[in-house]
């Protein structure tokens, strides 16, 4: 037996002792090309596209879009693309129906199609599979088997749903705690309606409480339960409690009489107790919360007189909610909105400005608030402004720009933090929960938190911050806490699953040493995975591939200002599944083979074939014959998705 077949060696050695190839680096770069042949083969590298990097929940997106296009065949006879789609997007988010309306679509501002033509319609095509779903009453995955592990979820939103979702899938009990009479959190009570509409909302928190999750509402952590039976009761704690305080602003004269929040607004409105507000109002701020204060305030209207029997006393924002309300003659408000941004830079989504506008709300960028002015009774009556310019996030005012927007009511959208009544000891002392790696609470052991209360930011990412949460609890519960996460922590797609899926998983490895893998069945030659480190740009796609392909967009209702008031009707129509279907075949499956056969019909030498059709899966369509292969980059050069790439080898 020699060192080339004896088993017990933990490496092969090519050469024998003494055997040398190394002639210094430009003899070797030199022989990387060498007449008919070079040392480069092809190599099929999984990276991730910019849609879902750039998706903070994670959503794997080219898995389920390539699904949608018929790429991605459910792996159950029987089973509908529609419920396959379901199943890839609530790996990563269980709100699609939800997510695909109100989400501002980073992943669309990213998306590599741009570069082409148009993104992909990824939320419309979110959209109708999560309407699907709740129509053909779809189920999520079975909760786990049972660990003996108990989780309190402190806040029924959508970072705290999306966490108790996770958890009872690796079946974990838990316990949602929320102060609200229903669970949904922002959802529920920070949009309006007509943009989450609650039969939908209700369907999909339902199906998140169906896999056994306990709920206790109306009841507040730090009044009703205190910390310590938490911690005596569980195992675990999640805080995602959100950011319930909304910021006032930071001027003279704030606090009068008719000064609130937005998120004060917002959740009286959507508890049902706003039926009027004030005749002229207006919104500081230049977010997606201040555009729906706007426009919500232009759908109440104002109610200039009513009898007193048709209405409890009047609260700082107008009459309290009556049956007879309905019936009562409303006038339209005068709603304007202030950014100290200029209006194209506003990080409110442009087609909800668009709308805003189209509504009749005044919306005036580059100005800033100076003082809030009163009449004799301490009531609100302007609001001193400046015109101003911005150094990063400092306003700087213009001299001699002043002016006063006459007002009856002035509400600050400028900014949220967390309510610590009852619960100080968690306050990091700007409002917001300090966390270390991992969502973990600084110096709390067994506490967690996520969502809104350590980072305001977009529903969609307090869903990743309740998905990544989970996982680490779940460790943290087995006694295996992770110290890092992966560069790009989305939910990847993973080649290995997918084998399994279809069984065609590789065959049991004999430990015994080999000379190369290519004609082995227990390897996955020829591939890499880099997806939790690399996301692909559209310079490594052969984007000439892709002909202009127009997207296809949504039906939108647009209300005018004429037909606002009392307009609630959702904007939104959905796809039909043709739509979606087009749709999803405009997406470039950047970072992933899709069968265009490029590489097959332009390989010179015939070393470039498809996968038996038995064997295929996504990700393994083709593979190279290395004793044909010359390493000409023909293959790589022509792929559309990037998703072949050369390196050094035989």
């Amino acid at each position: 037996m020699n060192e080339r077949t004896d088993p017990t060696k933990h490496t092969f050695r090519k050469f024998s002792e003494g055997d040398s190839m190394w002639t210094g680096w430009d003899d070797l770069t030199e022989k990387i090309f060498q007449a008919d042949h070079s040392y480069k083969c092809p190599t099929y590298v999984h990276r991730t596209p910019p849609c879902q990097g750039s998706c903070p929940s994670g959503h794997e997106i080219r898995g389920w879009l390539a699904i949608a296009r018929g790429m991605d065949q459910p792996p159950v006879e029987g089973m509908t693309w529609q419920e396959y789609a379901f199943q890839r997007m609530v790996e990563a988010n269980p709100f699609p129906s939800a997510m695909g309306r109100v989400c501002p679509a980073p992943c669309e501002d990213g998306c590599n199609r741009n570069e082409v033509d148009d993104f992909v319609g990824i939320n419309a095509v979110e959209q109708y599979v999560g309407d699907w779903a709740i129509e053909n009453k779809t189920r999520l995955p079975e909760a786990g088997a049972f660990t003996g592990k108990k989780v309190a979820v402190i806040g029924g939103g959508p970072a705290g749903l999306s966490a108790a979702y996770f958890l009872r899938r690796e079946g974990h009990a838990v316990a949602i705690f929320d102060e609200h009479e229903k669970l949904g959190g922002m959802m529920r009570y920070g949009i309006p309606g007509y943009r989450t509409p609650r039969e939908k909302l209700d369907a999909e928190i339902d199906r998140i409480l169906a896999m056994g999750v306990e709920v206790r509402t109306n009841t507040r952590v730090g009044r009703d339960v205190s910390i310590e039976e938490l911690e005596k009761h569980f195992d675990a704690i999640f805080w995602a409690i959100g950011a319930q305080k909304g910021r006032g602003l930071p001027v003279p004269g704030w606090g009068a009489e008719n000064c609130l929040t937005g998120v004060e607004f917002l959740d009286a409105f959507n508890q049902g107790w706003v039926f009027s507000t004030a005749k002229r109002i207006v919104v500081v701020g230049g977010g997606d919360t201040s555009i729906d204060v706007a426009s919500v305030a232009r759908r109440i209207g104002h109610i200039e007189t009513v009898h007193p029997k048709d209405h409890a006393e009047p609260q700082t924002f107008g009459y309290t909610a009556h049956d007879v309300a309905g019936a009562i003659r409303r006038e339209g408000v005068t709603s304007v909105l202030t950014s100290l941004f200029p209006v194209e830079e506003m990080t409110a989504a442009e087609r909800e400005r668009e709308d805003a506008l189209r509504e009749g709300v005044e919306i005036r960028g580059g100005v800033m608030p100076l003082e809030v002015l009163t009449d004799d009774q301490g009531r609100v009556r302007a609001l001193k402004m400046c015109e101003c310019t911005m150094d990063g996030m400092k306003p700087i005012p213009k001299e001699g720009t002043e002016f006063e927007l006459e007002c009856d009511m002035i509400i600050s959208a400028i900014g949220q933090m967390g309510d610590f009544e009852g619960l100080e000891d968690l306050d990091s002392g700007n409002g917001f929960i300090g966390i270390e790696p991992g969502y973990k609470v600084k110096n709390k052991e067994k506490h967690f938190a996520g969502g809104d209360i350590i980072r305001p930011h977009l529903l969609t990412t307090a869903i990743g911050h309740g998905r990544i949460a989970a996982e680490t609890i779940d460790h943290f519960l087995a006694g295996e806490p992770v110290d890092k996460r992966p560069k790009v922590d989305v939910h990847h797609f993973n080649l290995l699953e997918e084998l399994h899926r279809r069984n065609l998983d590789p065959e049991p490895y004999d430990h015994t040493q080999k000379r190369g893998t290519s004609s082995e069945r227990f390897a996955i030659h020829n591939y890499e995975d880099r997806s939790e480190s690399q996301i692909i740009p559209h310079d490594e796609l052969f984007k000439g591939h892709f002909p202009f392909e127009e997207r296809h967009k949504r039906e939108e209702i647009h209300i005018t200002a004429e037909e606002v008031l009392g307009n609630f009707q959702e904007r939104l129509k959905g796809f039909t599944e043709e739509d979606a279907i087009a749709e999803g075949k405009r997406c470039m499956s950047c970072g992933m083979c899709f069968e265009c056969d490029n590489c097959v019909i332009f390989c010179p030498q015939d070393a470039v074939h498809r996968v038996p059709k038995g064997e295929r899966a996504v990700g393994r369509y083709v593979y190279t014959d290395y004793t044909r292969c010359i390493g000409c980059h023909i293959c790589m050069d022509v792929c559309p998705t990037g998703y072949i790439q050369m390196g050094l080898g035989e």
